[in-house]
């Protein structure tokens, strides 16, 4: 990587060497190739030079850490300035007096690309023009690099008349300080000269510290540093091996409250005598948690600042009693001491981590150590997927390089999270709207409380009514409604008028025509007359009364299921079966809904939610019911005539897809698409030149796994799609569930509960804000990410329309799903 060609630089040698680089820098005096003439900085700078020599760099001095020594390299100085004034020039001369390498640009583009090909010890922005340069995102954007950590980054501020200004701003920005303009060279000079003895050499001999961490770090002796109030502040991995403990487990922790450090604390007082004078205490003792472990301890103390002890060192070795040969840290141990199998060096690094090391180790050691529930955990043989990942990851480390070896390590942190694709998200503290919907929506609704229980209206499976008109068979439904079905493939169709044309019930004359279509009948190996009667148990179990979740929504998801596996993508990879899944976990997905959310049965003690246990309670009763209708009666059996093993895959795929509809797993499932099909994909797609990369593709959407993620995407798409529905029917569905909410707020403020989502408050809410809210939170992402697999551009032609529907009502201050009559 190198830098822009805006950028130009200056590598002087000596104090008053012109150079061709500050000769051929655009905008900055020409000189000689020979020493200038003093006159050319102003007078008084013939000075001694604290570098030794008059105006020369000489040789640079070592550096003294403690007994480390090591020599600084010459000193690189990025400036940034928009143009090259008096005071970047006073800068730029002063680098070569002092002779530092000196680049200057005047793109802020460019300026992060610089430091990350360079790694500039200083870097000094100008501050006084904020319009022509904002020096506070440029100093943030640097600071966010890891190799920024040791940079010093000064900020050039206007000499003001007012009264002295804060430089809290500054320093809160990223800046190390400021320096008040004044181009005068020697001005300029001073300040260099106090950087490189100051901060920059602070800084150089933190960068030290990072070897004397290695050191500690691959260190075959337990170490531990405690402070001198007796708190663990270091450990190092052979410690842990050691003792049975993860780092974590003990860092920041007092010595007493871990019990193998249980009497150290009084051992350190009791020894105090002697290692206050300075002087390191060495001795054996025993700390008991179960068994016995004999400690070879030496103790050093640290004076630190005032003279006093700040720290205590422990060097620990434990050595067994009955086998002294055998030991996990160095105590009198050969180096030459080989694993049994291997013939290497037994690694002590990763005790905790390599299962197969602890488990071997387990079986050579003599005397049994205490173990915390980590380690005994990574002890077991069964090596889950993440563990192997772990190890590897651990493995790679160890001849890494410092920042790799950092890097490693977040990604470790990561891995170890158990929801791995769940994002850390926090809604807009000014957003009531999505703060609700994520409460309401992504909450298990874990805030208990005491009170009654929600009474379902269908306690029971619900009986057909009467009334109801049932169809014979296909070609028996009546033409009115036939010709309302004609575009039922369609993504315009108006799932409200079929509802208006079937009184209410469009999901038998909907889902007989859909089924048809996609051969469903002849893949259960079942008669029609029998989907009929199916279509109308399920139908039967939704709640008319709702006025979202009903029978309609339930239509409503399978016409969107059955459009999008009409999709070329979609009909390449998914088979029969995934179809026939599809389209019944579509049907099903909200089958007995009460029209209250997971929360409200959470928080109402309802029989449901003690049932599953507050996790996807709805979720898994849609799904447990819909199995329980149909295998319940002969006559609603449609899989009666289904090979075992096939019913059982069926089964599984149908529940796996009513339970993706779940929001609290919502961004868990969007984020696994987008990272396993989505991103491999495009890279693919993007290379494709041979038959292999076609191979490839056809590997990526062909896995088990992948298929599953995109038959979850699909049901969730289908389920949320109102936002991608031509204007009118987004309006009604946005009607219908924002009344839903409603309902389920009174209910919450009448029965003295918890209201998980307040703004949905029949007086106040506002619906252009909430679908707003929405579209942006929930919606978007996904159906781009969706878009982007199966190619959909009419959704995203109504979702874009829609959204900016209600932007135009939120702009105009209204509460309301419409714009109000003009007056006549």
């Amino acid at each position: 990587m190198g830098c822009a060609p805006s950028i130009h630089s200056s590598e002087s040698r000596t104090g008053f060497h012109g150079g061709k680089a500050a000769r051929d820098a655009p905008g900055l005096p020409p000189g000689p190739e020979t020493t200038a003439s003093p006159a050319v900085f102003g007078a008084g700078l013939a000075e001694p030079d604290p570098r030794g020599g008059v105006g020369k760099t000489g040789a640079v001095a070592d550096v003294q850490f403690g007994p480390m020594k090591f020599h600084a390299d010459q000193l690189q100085v990025l400036l940034v300035f928009t143009k090259e004034d008096k005071q970047c020039k006073g800068f730029w001369k002063a680098c070569e007096k002092a002779g530092f390498k000196c680049t200057v640009t005047k793109e802020a583009p460019a300026v992060l690309a610089c430091f990350l090909a360079k790694h500039h010890d200083i870097v000094i922005i100008d501050h006084r023009n904020p319009r022509q340069l904002d020096a506070d995102a440029l100093c943030r954007s640097i600071r966010s690099s890891k190799f920024s950590e040791n940079a010093i980054i000064i900020g050039v501020v206007r000499r003001g008349d007012r009264e002295e200004s804060s430089v809290m701003p500054l320093i809160a920005a990223g800046f190390t300080r400021r320096y008040v303009e004044n181009p005068n060279l020697m001005a300029c000079y001073n300040e260099l000269l106090q950087l490189e003895f100051g901060e920059v050499r602070s800084q150089l001999k933190l960068r030290a510290c990072n070897s004397v961490f290695t050191a500690l770090e691959k260190s075959q002796e337990a170490i531990e540093i405690i402070s001198e109030d007796h708190i663990i502040q270091y450990v190092n991995p052979a410690f842990e091996t050691t003792m049975g403990y993860e780092a974590g487990e003990l860092i920041g922790k007092q010595l007493a409250e871990v019990p193998i450090n249980e009497k150290k604390a009084d051992l350190l007082d009791t020894i105090n005598s002697c290692i206050r004078m300075g002087k390191e205490w060495q001795g054996v003792y025993y700390a008991k948690n179960g068994d016995s472990i004999q400690q070879n301890v030496k103790i050093t103390p640290v004076i630190g600042q005032g003279g006093k002890i700040r720290h205590y060192v422990s060097i620990i070795s434990v050595c067994s009693g009955n086998n002294k040969a055998e030991k996990i840290t160095e105590c009198g141990q050969s180096d030459s001491h080989k694993d049994n199998q291997s013939g290497k060096p037994k690694d002590k690094r990763k005790g905790l981590l390599d299962i197969r090391t602890s488990a071997s180790r387990a079986s050579e050691v003599s005397i049994q150590r205490r173990h915390s529930s980590i380690a005994r955990i990574h002890s077991m043989t069964i090596e889950a997927p993440i563990t192997k990942v772990i190890n590897i990851i651990n493995a790679a480390q160890e001849n890494s390089p410092m920042p790799v070896t950092e890097a490693l390590d977040h990604v470790l942190e990561i891995l170890r999270t158990t929801e791995l694709y769940s994002p850390q998200f926090s809604a807009k503290d000014d957003d009531p709207h999505t703060s609700d919907l994520v409460e309401g929506l992504m909450s298990d609704g874990l805030r208990r409380l005491s009170g009654n229980d929600y009474i379902f209206t269908a306690k029971h499976s619900q009986p057909i009514p009467s009334s109801t008109i049932i169809p014979t068979l296909l070609h028996d439904i009546p033409p009115q409604i036939a010709q309302v079905m004609e575009n039922e493939d369609y993504w315009d169709f108006d799932i409200f008028e079929l509802e208006a044309a079937t009184q209410n019930r469009p999901l038998i004359y909907l889902g007989l025509k859909i089924f048809a279509r996609f051969g469903v009948c002849e893949f259960l190996n079942c008669s029609e007359i029998t989907l009929r009667s199916w279509l109308q148990i399920i139908e039967a179990n939704y709640h008319s009364s709702n006025p979202y979740h009903n029978s309609t929504h339930s239509a409503d998801v399978l016409h969107a299921t059955a459009y999008f596996l009409c999709r070329e993508r979609i009909k390449q990879i998914l088979d029969p079966v995934d179809e026939a899944a599809a389209l019944i976990a579509a049907t099903i997905h909200d089958l007995d809904h009460p029209g209250r959310t997971n929360s409200f049965l959470c928080n109402s003690d309802s029989k449901l939610a003690i049932l599953y246990n507050d996790t996807a309670v709805l979720e898994s009763h849609h799904a447990a019911l819909a199995f329980q209708l149909t295998t319940g009666n002969e006559k609603y059996n449609i899989f009666k005539n289904m090979e075992r093993n096939d019913y059982r895959t069926l089964r599984q795929t149908i529940i796996d897809m009513v339970l993706a509809t779940e929001m609290t797993k919502h961004f868990e499932h969007v984020n696994k698409f987008v990272n396993s099909v989505n991103k491999p994909l495009a890279e693919l797609e993007e290379n494709k030149e041979t038959d292999k990369d076609q191979e490839a593709i056809n590997t990526i959407l062909r896995t088990p796994e992948n298929r599953t993620l995109i038959k979850r995407m699909l049901i969730k798409c289908a389920d949320v799609s109102n936002p991608c529905r031509p204007l009118e029917q987004c309006i009604e569905w946005a009607a219908r569930i924002s009344e839903e909410y409603f309902s389920q707020t009174d209910e919450e403020k009448q029965r003295d509960l918890p209201v998980v989502m307040p703004v949905f408050d029949r007086n106040t809410c506002s619906i252009p804000k909430s679908q707003i809210s929405f579209i942006d939170y929930f919606i978007t992402g996904m159906f781009d990410a969706w878009d982007a697999f199966v190619d959909l551009p009419e959704l995203l032609q109504h979702l874009d329309n829609n959204f900016k529907y209600w932007k135009g009502l939120d702009e105009l201050k209204l509460r309301t799903l419409r714009l109000p009559p003009e007056p006549k």
